[in-house]
Parts: C-alpha cells; structure tokens; sequence
C-alpha cells in the first residue's frame, strides 16, 4: 500500500471564544475525550471462584473498582473491569494461574469519566 497523502486535524480554540460558544466546545472536547479514551481500552469480563477474587483484583489495573456479580453457580463471581488493551497481554496468564476462566474481553465504544 502507498500513502498518498498524510494528514492531522487540530482544534484552535478563538481567544474571542464567549459564552454559550465555550460551553458548546467544552462539550465537544468531553466527547472527543471519550471516544479517544475508549480507543485503547477494552471491558474485561470473567468467572473467578469467589474465593480468588482478591488474588484476581491485585492483578488487574482497574479505573476505579471491579465490579463483582454473584454467579448462579455456588462459590463462583464475575469479574468486570476496564484494561488497556496492551496491558491485558501483560496479565492474561497470572489471571488464568490465579483462577480466572471464561474471559471475554470487548471493545469500548465510549469512557465517560
């Protein structure tokens, strides 16, 4: 493949910028900001025995906390968390070692923090 041509787009903020129209950048600026984060980032879901779960949870870079759900099954959760998409490859295998099992991991689409 040839590249024709290369380009970046950049957004210039006026110093003339007043009132409703610094609320309507603002705006844009949160929802580029979204998109951008998600970019890198997938949600991780997983069956941990609920025993592991603390192994599990000092393994995984989390934004804030995991989430943890209850399973049908006795003595099992799921596990759910935001990752880097570099950095799963990292811990995949101290996840499985430390328990986890069915793991799915999904694209984002949109972090709104």
């Amino acid at each position: 493949m040839t590249t024709l041509f290369s380009s970046e787009a950049v957004l210039v903020k006026s110093a003339n910028l007043t009132g409703d129209r610094v609320g309507i950048l603002e705006q844009l600026l949160f929802r580029m900001n979204a998109v951008l984060k998600a970019k890198d980032s997938r949600y991780v879901l997983m069956n941990v025995p609920t025993d592991k779960i603390n192994e599990v949870a000092k393994i995984l870079p989390v934004l804030k906390s995991l989430t943890v759900l209850p399973l049908a099954e006795k003595g099992w959760s799921s596990l759910h968390s935001v990752i880097n998409n570099e950095d799963f490859w990292n811990v995949i295998d101290q996840l499985k070692i430390a328990g986890a099992t069915d793991i799915l991991v999904i694209p984002i689409e949109k972090i709104v923090l």
